[in-house]
């Protein structure tokens, strides 16, 4: 999954991105409210996490303007402002959830997890395909009873073709949820990632080609396209 982080205090966003990272998302980082608007029209988010006292252009603004061409970004308003008129102004903007500070990291964490998973249908937090369970609050993977040993990239892969299961998925879309901006990727480096996962599964017992490669398109875990 991918996060634009936006926060104008640099040492809380290094402390917060550092972990948030080490869970396995990708995220961008903005300290203003202008360099926020450029990372959202370049790139696609899972989660925005935005806070409301920001440089250039106030948070307000940002979630207004987002809000203004997109109805299905999901936002996360972190903000010290904690009065109540704050937290409504937030919300009927169209936040689809509030934070103050100070916070713990731990339900930051469980928050976006949350938002993760909404696809304006819940979705369970196991996802499931052919024997290949996926739990997205403890970041892990099994094939029947048996752990897959998956690097911190390859359960991120594993878990977004799995949220679009009898989906083909482009390969960019894939490579821009899993990597944030600043990665350095090589041609074959989400070829590699999936036959790395393929192999996983097929050590845990998966008898069949439960992730395949469409052809010039991208991949599909499942069956078949919707």
């Amino acid at each position: 999954m991918r996060i634009l982080y936006v926060e104008d205090e640099q040492e809380l966003s290094d402390i917060v991105c550092a972990g948030l990272r080490k869970r396995g998302y990708a995220v961008d980082a903005a300290y203003d409210g202008e360099e926020a608007l450029d990372y959202y029209r370049a790139y696609e988010y899972d989660v925005i996490v935005l806070d409301l006292n920001l440089p250039v252009v106030d948070g307000l603004e940002v979630l207004r303007r987002i809000r203004r061409k997109d109805a299905k970004a999901k936002i996360l308003i972190l903000s010290a402002r904690n009065a109540v008129d704050d937290r409504v102004k937030g919300l009927d903007m169209g936040a689809n959830d509030y934070l103050t500070k100070p916070f713990d990291f731990l339900e930051l964490e469980a928050r976006i997890r949350t938002l993760c998973r909404i696809a304006y249908v819940q979705v369970a937090n196991v996802l499931t395909c052919g024997g290949l369970s996926v739990d997205m609050a403890a970041k892990s993977a099994c094939f029947g009873s048996v752990k897959l040993p998956l690097t911190k990239k390859e359960y991120a892969i594993l878990e977004y073709l799995t949220l679009h299961k009898n989906q083909v998925v482009d390969t960019a879309r894939v490579l821009e949820h899993a990597w944030d901006s600043e990665a350095e990727l090589f041609p074959d480096t989400l070829k590699y990632h999936i036959h790395a996962i393929k192999k996983k599964l097929a050590e845990a017992g998966c008898g069949k080609e439960l992730i395949r490669n469409v052809r010039g398109v991208g991949y599909l875990i499942g069956d078949e396209p919707e």
